[in-house]
Order: C-alpha cells, then structure tokens, then sequence
C-alpha cells in the first residue's frame, strides 16, 4: 500500500481537513499518478455536503486532475514515467455493457466507477480523489494532456470542459448559426470558448447583467441580461442551440421559446425540477435535451481540440489549506471562473 495524505470531509458538517490514508500498489495495468493540480467542482462541494444523500465518508473530493506519472504496473503499454496526464470523473467501468463498448463509459450499464465518493469494482475499497498527494488509475481511463495547455488551466477541462464539449458536438451546436449558452460560470464560460472555436456566433443568457465584460472577453458576440422585462420576445425564435447551465431553478419553457423551429435547449446542469409546457416544444419541433460528460475517448478528443484551438478554463489556483474558504466563495459564486488547487502546497504543508 502507498501512505498518501489528502484533505476530506469526515461528515457533511465539519470543514475539510487534512487526511491520511493508503492507496493501493499498482496492478499490472495500474498507473501511479502524482498530482499537481485539482480542479474544485460544485458538485465536490455538494456531496462533501451530503446534498445528493448517500456520501461516503470520510471523502476525499477532487475529479479535476493533472499530475506527473510516477510508476507503472508490470503491463501498462500507453504510459511512461514522466508524462503529463489527467484524470477526470470515473476511473473505471464495467467494460462489457453496450455504451462501455461504445466509448460511452459515463453511461455504463452497472454504473460508472467515480473518482470518489463510490467504492471501486470490488463494492468494498472506497474511492478517494484528487485532493492528495497521489492517485493509482487503470491506464485505459487516463488522459493525455497535450502541450500547450496550461497545467492549472487544464484540470477543469477534465469536468467542466467534457461536461460542455459533449453536447455541443453530439446535439449539433458546433454546425449552429446562433448558439447561446445560459449562465456564465465554470460551465458557461467554457460553452462559450467552445462554440466561439467551432464558428458559432455566441450571445450570452444571464441574469446578472455585470458579467457583460467578461462574456465578450471571452469571446461572445452579444450579450442578453435575462432581468430585462423585454428580453424574452425580442430574441423569441433566434437560436439554433442553447446550452443551459444554471443549476438554479429556472423557467424551461421562456428558454425554449428562444429557440428557432427544430432548435436543441440541452441542460447539463442540475436544477430543481421544473414545469415543462408540451407547447414549447411542439409549436415549432423544439428539442429538449440532457447530457452528462463524455468518455474516455472524447474526452481526449476534446483535450486535443483545446491545444489545437488554445482553450484552457479561466481559473484562480489556491493552496489546499484555502479549500474551506474557496467553497464559501464558489457557492457565493466569487470566482472566475474555477479554482484550481495547487497540490504543491499540500507537501509544503503550512496553515
């Protein structure tokens, strides 16, 4: 076994603190992966909260990750010392099921082996994530970073960018004319980077009409302040594509109607329920769609894209003893548009 130290919450009210524990010894396929950097997600924040019920405790959050391989198990064939690589949300599946054979492992049949808050294929050893010192992965669910990227800047990429990326291409928002993206947060701002690079013209949706600078530096081409009483009919039927992001709870229905016939809304993220009217899809064949990650294969694919094209997620890098602080800040929605924890400070140690 390999002693790692980490930061977990050991119950849905204490702050997160610093924790040992043991990873396992590599296995022939196994790669050991020491991290450098750690995304921070809002839903690591939800379930360190147990606000999806069910957490596992103690648990180490933490699937945003990029780090250095450090050693190999006896047969791994696609990774060397030395390279830079990622891991993102799973880090296992069942490998038989019909998506697993598609390359659709976030779909897996007998559910996704998550990178934490879940036990491993075995249904006993818990799965630890990425706020520590080390990780030991499967290789066939590692991820090459490309040159290119910045390091901090990737680690989102492995969450919020996949969670973005996928829809676009598999519901047709990178061939749309006018696409907007609801919401301009982790999520949102990587919509927009992304629709931009693929040739769409881009409006941002937001109800707070202060992110107006940051949207167009970013790349959008308009911006719409949802507050305004006349917004909805002025942009009535305007869109090919709408990405939604608000994990809020919002009016489906006034959304769709921006859509133009045949038009996708796809929603990745997680509101409460919400009342849909039949008639703002069948009035004019609207689609309304949802989406979840990516597998293992697109998400190279959308890594590649990003040092083709020079995206990388806006982030603030912390230290991880500021973890308490920058989850208080995330649910303020004080950051632009990610932190990223440096885990060099994890070693350094220090308060």
């Amino acid at each position: 076994m390999i002693p790692t130290r980490g930061y977990a919450a050991t119950d849905p009210t204490t702050p997160l603190g610093p924790f040992d524990f043991e990873r396992r010894d590599p296995r022939p396929h196994d790669v050991v992966i020491d991290i450098l950097h750690c995304g921070v997600c809002h839903s690591d924040i939800h379930q360190a909260r147990d606000e999806w019920g069910e957490s596992i405790f103690p648990m180490v959050p933490g699937h945003e990750i990029v780090g250095t391989v450090a050693s190999v198990g006896a047969d791994v064939s696609r990774w060397g010392v030395g390279q830079t690589v990622g891991v993102g949300v799973f880090v296992d599946s069942c490998r038989k099921c019909e998506p697993c054979l598609a390359g659709e492992e976030q779909y897996c049949v007998e559910g996704m082996t998550v990178t934490y808050n879940g036990l491993e294929r075995d249904g006993q050893t818990p799965a630890y994530g990425g706020y520590s010192e080390r990780i030991v992965v499967d290789e066939n669910y590692v991820l090459s970073i490309p040159d290119g990227i910045p390091l901090d800047g990737a680690a989102p990429l492995l969450c919020a960018g996949i969670t973005t990326y996928s829809p676009i291409r598999h519901f047709g928002g990178d061939q749309a004319r006018e696409a907007a993206v609801l919401g301009l947060g982790g999520l949102g701002h990587m919509g927009v980077k992304f629709l931009k690079a693929m040739g769409a013209g881009v409006t941002v949706l937001s109800h707070s009409p202060g992110k107006k600078e940051d949207a167009l530096r970013l790349g959008a081409d308009d911006f719409e302040a949802t507050a305004d009483d006349d917004v909805f009919d002025k942009n009535a039927g305007r869109f090919d594509f709408i990405l939604d992001t608000v994990s809020a709870t919002h009016d489906y229905n006034a959304y769709l109607r921006l859509l133009r016939r045949d038009g996708t809304m796809v929603i990745v993220g997680l509101p409460d329920a919400s009342t849909l009217e039949p008639g703002a899809l069948i009035n004019k064949r609207r689609r309304l769609a949802g989406s979840v990650i990516g597998g293992i294969r697109e998400i190279q694919e959308m890594l590649d894209f990003c040092a083709e094209h020079g995206i990388a997620s806006d982030i603030e890098a912390i230290r991880i003893q500021d973890i308490n602080e920058a989850y208080e800040r995330t649910m303020r929605s004080d950051v632009r548009y990610r932190f990223v924890i440096d885990m060099a400070s994890l070693r350094q140690g220090g308060g």
